[in-house]
């Protein structure tokens, strides 16, 4: 059975944190080992869910998946997640990102790992972060040093994790489906007041 979109929508929902990225790096053991405070890890790792890049400079691609995008244009990623490694003493950010790519129901291992290969070009020129207000005072320059991470399913076909292990590329297999909150919302209802007398 296919990749499902509950799935994928699902453990997006369960990672967007510092503490359950903290739980993803930990299946890559080079990228844990790269947090700068394991005491303080909820103050060293920042998790945005589809980052925002400002661009300084130009970049103009031709060929098949030709791309141009101007100078201090803002976009998105084409990644899930974008992990940065901060100093918690001095709330400046390291040198290392880490870009998550979790596979999406019908995606192929070439539009997967197209989605990394795209993000090494956008960020080969001079960038910043777009940061949410929450971590605005954090320098947002970019990284000298830009790393992988991808996720598949169970249900991810094995053609796609033979591809990411002969490309070298660290990933990790999502074996539990994650639980699915589904607590009722409560809506705040105002009353209407009657027109009627």
């Amino acid at each position: 059975m296919p990749v499902q979109k509950h799935q994928y929508e699902t453990w997006l929902s369960e990672h967007c944190d510092a503490v359950s990225t903290i739980e993803l790096l930990k299946a890559h053991r080079p990228y844990f080992e790269a947090i700068p405070s394991l005491r303080r890890s909820d103050e060293s790792v920042i998790a945005l869910p589809f980052p925002l890049v400002r661009l300084r400079s130009q970049i103009l691609q031709r060929g098949v998946s030709g791309m141009e995008v101007g100078t201090g244009e803002t976009l998105c990623l084409p990644c899930e997640l974008g992990v940065m490694m901060c100093d918690p003493d001095w709330k400046i950010k390291t040198g290392i990102e880490i870009f998550v790519f979790v596979h999406r129901p019908e995606e192929d291992l070439s539009d997967l790992v197209g989605r990394w290969r795209k993000t090494q070009v956008l960020l080969s020129k001079d960038y910043e972060w777009v940061m949410p207000h929450r971590y605005r005072h954090i320098i947002s320059e970019g990284a000298d040093r830009l790393y992988p991470m991808f996720v598949v399913f169970e249900e991810t076909l094995d053609r796609i994790q033979r591809g990411l292990i002969g490309m070298n590329l660290p990933f990790v297999v999502e074996t539990h489906p994650l639980p699915v909150r589904e607590d009722p919302v409560e809506l705040a209802s105002a009353e209407i007041p009657s027109t009627s007398e």
